[in-house]
């Protein structure tokens, strides 16, 4: 198993990142966070869902981490826009929201991960790695919640 850094070396390209946040302060974490990966370019910050769609159309990123409470269009809907004109972009919500019905209605739409903000500090960098490798990623913590034990 490789890192995204192995993963998009043999690509010979980076992984192009849009962050959708409409918190400053937390944005400019994320954005941080996400320069310790090599490999990894944020090629846009938006603060809201319909600014979301028109640059998830316009840049059409590998990776789209997105907010589920957002002004003018929340990511829900934006997530649904952003499938249907960035056919290649996976999307990673990363959200305060935390219970299990929010989460698996994200998973629904198509969405690769789900990050709580609570954990994002130990979670982003791992989640994009994971899905980089064409796995599913949910935060510790909510995975017993949304998949729980069948047993």
């Amino acid at each position: 198993m490789g890192t995204f850094q192995s993963v998009y070396k043999q690509r010979g390209s980076s992984v192009r990142i849009l962050i959708v946040e409409d918190h400053d302060q937390f944005r400019q974490f994320v954005c941080s966070t996400l320069k310790k990966g090599a490999e990894l370019n944020v090629v846009g910050e938006v603060s809201d869902g319909l600014e979301a769609v028109r640059k998830a159309e316009e840049l059409q990123p590998d990776l789209i981490l997105l907010d589920v409470g957002l002004p003018y269009l929340n990511g829900f809907e934006a997530a649904r826009r952003i499938c249907k004109l960035a056919l290649k972009s996976k999307i990673i919500f990363l959200s305060q929201e935390s219970s299990a019905d929010v989460v698996r209605g994200a998973l629904s739409l198509g969405a690769k991960g789900y990050i709580a903000k609570a954990n994002a500090a130990s979670d982003l960098l791992a989640a994009v790695n994971a899905i980089v490798q064409g796995k599913q990623f949910v935060s510790a913590g909510l995975t017993d919640q949304v998949f729980p034990d069948t047993e």
